[in-house]
Formats: C-alpha cells, sequence, structure tokens
C-alpha cells in the first residue's frame, strides 16, 4: 500500500510557508498604515515636552528651532510654585480614587439586581436608570449645585465626589457582561448555599473583570481630567483639583506663561502616563476581551 503521508507533507509545506508570508505581508501594511497614526498622536505630548523645556523668548521667537537651545529642567520646580500642585495632587488623587472605589461598588450591586433578580417594575426603574446615559452631564450641573448648596458641601472635597458615585453607563455595561454568564453556574453556586452576595462575589465577579477594568480606566481618565465641575464647585485651594491649577496658569495676568503651562500639563497627565506604561498589557487586554464567551 502507497504511503501518501510524504507526498501530503511535501503540498503542506509550500502551502504553509505562502500563508505564513502573506500573514506577514498583511501585518506589514497594517504597522505601515499605523505608524503615521501613532505619530500624529504622540507628536502633541512631544510638542507639550519641548515646550516645557524651552524659554519663554525661545516660544514666540521666528527664528527659534523646534529643539530647546538648553533643556530647561527649572520650568517644572518655578510652576510648582505658582500654584500648590502638592495639594492639586493629593485633592485628585482622592477624589478619583474616592469616586472610582464607589462606582464599582454601586454598579456592581445595581447591574446584578437589574441582570438577574425579579421585582415589579424592574424595565421601568432600568430605563430611568439610563436617562443618566442619555443626558449630557453638563445638563444637571445647575441641580446638582444646588443640591450641594442646600446640603452644605460646596468647596468641598464631597462635592466632587457625591454627583458621581452611580453611573448609568456603567451599570449598563456590567449588567451586559452579567446576562452572558451562564445561569447554570448561579443556580450550582444556589445548591451549594450560596445567598445573592456569595454568588456574585465568587461567580460573576471573577468573570467580570475585564469589563470592570475597561470601566475604571475610562472613570479614572474622565474624572482625573474633569474641569468644569471642579471649578463649578470650588474656590480654594485646599479642594481644588490638579486641572483648576492648570487653569490658573493660563489666566495670569501678564498671559499664559507657556513653558510653565506646559510643565504643569506634563505634571497632570504624567501620573497617567506612567499608570498606563505599567499596567498596559492589562489596559490592552480588559478592552480586547471584555464580557464573557
Amino acid at each position: 500500500m502507497t504511503d501518501m503521508t510524504e507526498p501530503r507533507k511535501a503540498f503542506a509545506s509550500p502551502v504553509a510557508a505562502f500563508r505564513r508570508n502573506l500573514q506577514r505581508a498583511r501585518q506589514g501594511w497594517l504597522h505601515l498604515l499605523l505608524v503615521p497614526v501613532a505619530l500624529l498622536w504622540v507628536s502633541p505630548l512631544v510638542w507639550i515636552i519641548l515646550t516645557s523645556l524651552k524659554t519663554r523668548t525661545e516660544i514666540f521667537h521666528p527664528e527659534a528651532g523646534v529643539l530647546p537651545a538648553v533643556l530647561r529642567f527649572e520650568n517644572y520646580p518655578a510652576t510648582l510654585t505658582v500654584a500648590p500642585f502638592g495639594t492639586y495632587l493629593l485633592n485628585s488623587i482622592l477624589v478619583t480614587g474616592s469616586i472610582i472605589a464607589a462606582q464599582l461598588v454601586t454598579i456592581t450591586l445595581a447591574a446584578y439586581a437589574f441582570a438577574r433578580l425579579e421585582f415589579p417594575l424592574k424595565r421601568f426603574f432600568f430605563a430611568i436608570f439610563l436617562l443618566q446615559v442619555m443626558f449630557p452631564i453638563y445638563a444637571t450641573f445647575l441641580t446638582n449645585f444646588v443640591t450641594l448648596r442646600d446640603m452644605g458641601l460646596v468647596n468641598t472635597l464631597p462635592a466632587l465626589i457625591v454627583p458621581f458615585i452611580a453611573s448609568g453607563y456603567g451599570t449598563f455595561m456590567l449588567r451586559q457582561s452579567f446576562r452572558q454568564v451562564p445561569s447554570e453556574l448561579s443556580d450550582a453556586a444556589r445548591l451549594d448555599g450560596c445567598g445573592h452576595l456569595a454568588i456574585l462575589w465568587h461567580v460573576y465577579l471573577p468573570l467580570v473583570k475585564p469589563t470592570l477594568v475597561a470601566f475604571g480606566i475610562i472613570s479614572v481618565v474622565v474624572h482625573w481630567n474633569d474641569y468644569m465641575w471642579p471649578l463649578l464647585v470650588t474656590n480654594s485651594d485646599s479642594v481644588r483639583t490638579l486641572p483648576i491649577g492648570l487653569g490658573l496658569l493660563a489666566k495670569a495676568d501678564s498671559g499664559a506663561d507657556w513653558t510653565r503651562l506646559m510643565a504643569g500639563t506634563m505634571i497632570v497627565i504624567a501620573p497617567l502616563l506612567l499608570f498606563f506604561v505599567i499596567f498596559q498589557r492589562r489596559f490592552v487586554d480588559s478592552f480586547m476581551h471584555t464580557g464573557v464567551k
């Protein structure tokens, strides 16, 4: 009987090689297209860094080059003396950390209730809850401000936290992930004697970690960079955040000091950049695998 294994291997080898080369060519073209996009995305950051290391004369001089003649690292400590950026940094960490911690608790409990529990008017309450997503956040500023004023919280750190402890977007996002978890898993846990909190902790949360990480990234970036709401409810340095400090640099009596303003911008975005560099792989995986298969 003729052995057909060798001819098949000989035929498969060129085909496999052709497929590998085709895949490499596709990746090469993809990289060729993505490199200009990456350079376009990085260019503002490079401009900020170079500007923060120049003198004010170099910025407006027509004959000055793109690169600074001398690296002025003293712009950074000089920026810290203009405003209490240390206090602003601590406030930003406290506010952003408190918001994300509270949101993870509230959206988890709300999403579990809407996804797995049955109660009267469930659809109605969920629709009302989603109105938070449909309306722009600026539309609620006035009512939130009046409420906080009546509570005596204006110009305090809680005023920056309380309006954001719940998230309609996060609840909807997590509810969709909970609905993809097979109900057989929760039924098996219930037969073992687990209550709702135990089922949520041991069954659902381990399976929706990518969704929680993805939402956490979005929430941290949004509230770290928030400018309008802190500007509205604060009027003293003791409770202001980093974006407000940048606004103060831009509103100097002699005009914006662009070197210090760019140095301050780097101080604001450096924690997020460092956070992304450290957890880059986890960030990418969270967005690539959001949801449960």
